[in-house]
């Protein structure tokens, strides 16, 4: 039997950074559940299909598990998820923080630090034509 796309650990993680749903008090058609979308994200994701084609034995149609992909970003579920995954790993002892690299663009500057003075010019005259040089012909007053 193939391994499932969310083992019972994973889910025990993610379960409860989900939004609860909203109550519905005009009824309507029945939410599918949180870890069949889970499932039919992870399938998308991994496989590179379009979400219309996700296989109806997923339990949830291609579009639903965008909308929850959507709507879970916007409740910022990945970002704590993968803190909380990160927290996980390294308790287990897992993570090799040795080997760890920042990118300066995700990491932002903090806040009070002085900026640095302008570099002053070195020399008042502005430099010599290059046009000239590569034609061969000197200015006047270099030549003597």
């Amino acid at each position: 039997m193939s391994k499932p796309l969310v083992p019972d650990d994973l889910w025990e993680a993610i379960a409860p950074l989900l939004p609860r749903e909203r109550p519905k008090p005009k009824g309507g058609r029945p939410r599918c559940d949180d870890r069949l979308a889970l499932a039919g994200i992870i399938f998308v994701l991994r496989s590179g299909i379009p979400w219309e084609m996700l296989p109806r034995e997923f339990g949830c149609s291609g579009m639903t598990c965008w909308r929850r992909l959507r709507d879970w970003q916007t409740a910022g579920v990945w970002t704590t998820l993968h803190r909380v995954l990160l927290e996980r790993l390294s308790n287990a002892g897992h993570l090799d923080w040795s080997r760890a690299s920042l990118d300066s663009a995700a990491v932002p500057a903090k806040r009070g630090v002085l900026k640095q003075a302008r570099t002053p010019r070195i020399a008042a005259n502005r430099a010599r034509s290059a046009i000239l040089w590569s034609t061969g012909r000197a200015p006047r007053s270099e030549c003597g």
